[in-house]
């Protein structure tokens, strides 16, 4: 656990009975507050053979391009949250057609659910954390401008799955 994190006067760092990690537990009445991974969720979203991506209009990575992606709220589910996001982002309520991927981002303990959706027009309204909501033809995607490994993983594996009705969704890449 990292000791430089700032804990309330009456919590203590300790290993909880029947654990092995150290916690974050409340002196009064042994609550233990987990530190868990961030979950973000999003989508690959395609208007005929288009993409929409998102000029990030705020760190980390501002002005490269993602998909419409963020975080997951509390009592939201994984598909409303990306629904969410998506509107939230690039002013559009697409359809989602399935699971694309699951990505495990160790490194800053983040699960980022992805949803493969289509759009019915190509009308966007890009919010206050994008610059600019534009569709792509494939040969068009700024690749040097991607924000984010994941993004272009995601991407990828869309272009697999592309025109198919049935798909698996995809993890982290081999190295």
């Amino acid at each position: 656990m990292t000791k430089d994190i700032n804990i309330p006067t009456n919590y203590r760092i300790g290993i909880p009975e029947g654990d092995d990690k150290e916690r974050i537990i409340c002196n009064d009445c042994n609550y233990i507050h987990y530190l868990n991974p961030k979950v973000v969720v999003g989508g690959v979203i395609s208007f005929r053979k288009t993409i929409l991506l998102c000029k990030r209009a705020i760190e980390p990575r501002r002005g490269l391009w993602t998909i419409p992606a963020g975080y997951l709220e509390e009592n939201e589910s994984a598909e409303e949250g990306a629904l969410r996001e998506i509107d939230e982002e690039a002013g559009v309520k697409p359809n989602i057609q399935g699971l694309l991927a699951i990505y495990s981002i160790k490194h800053i303990s983040q699960i980022q659910i992805i949803y493969k959706a289509v759009s019915e027009n190509q009308i966007l309204n890009p919010g206050a954390e994008t610059q600019e909501a534009k569709y792509f033809l494939w040969d068009e995607i700024p690749w040097n401008e991607i924000a984010f490994p994941s993004v272009i993983w995601a991407l990828k594996h869309f272009k697999e799955v592309e025109n198919k009705e049935n798909f698996a969704p995809k993890s982290n890449p081999e190295n």
